[in-house]
């Protein structure tokens, strides 16, 4: 027989597993991928970056983050209006050294053939000195571009997509890689 305290100990860890899948920007690529995560995955919360709380941060063990490509000046000038400098701080502030975090990234293997998904270069290195552990690297054959600052080797540092010029893989990638990171998850 499990007793009260046993049980409500195995709730709450149950609890903790939950997923948040956190994107930005809205209205376009990225979150309509986040949507395409988050019907595959199931049982996901998601939320856009610029409305995330510190009790939904708290509150769960895994994030699963997404952006597009954007270039350094909007990670280091803090006096921009993008949400992205606000919600690191606030990942510092709540702090995720314990979590595990998989990556997504959108970029244009066409007209950007030299920077394919940097941005999710940026959001590992961000999320790697803050002491969490980074999930999800995903194979980069397949995609048709010369450079990326999100790849390590023969992979990528998480899930990348192209809606401009791929967008019949990306439901079949996410497939795949919502299976992958589940297990990861683990």
């Amino acid at each position: 027989m499990v007793n009260s305290s046993t049980a409500s100990s195995i709730e709450k860890k149950n609890q903790m597993k939950k997923t948040i899948l956190m994107y930005w920007p809205k209205d376009g690529n990225v979150e309509e991928c986040a949507q395409l995560i988050s019907d595959k995955y199931e049982d996901l919360e998601i939320i856009s970056i610029d409305q995330v709380k510190d009790e939904d941060l708290k509150s769960v063990e895994q994030y699963i983050i997404g952006c597009s490509t954007v270039g350094s000046e909007t990670w280091d000038n803090k006096d921009n209006t993008d949400p992205w400098p606000a919600f690191i701080s606030q990942l510092d502030k709540v702090g995720i050294s314990d979590k595990k975090v998989a990556l997504f990234g959108l970029g244009d293997q066409v007209r950007w053939p030299m920077h394919f998904v940097d941005g999710m270069a940026v959001l590992n290195e961000q999320i790697l000195n803050k002491g969490a552990k980074v999930i999800g690297r995903w194979p980069v054959e397949g995609y048709d571009h010369e450079d990326s600052e999100a790849q390590d080797g023969n992979f990528f540092v998480g899930l990348a997509l192209d809606q401009d010029i791929q967008p019949e893989l990306s439901e079949e990638r996410v497939a795949k890689w919502v299976a992958q990171i589940k297990s990861e998850f683990n």
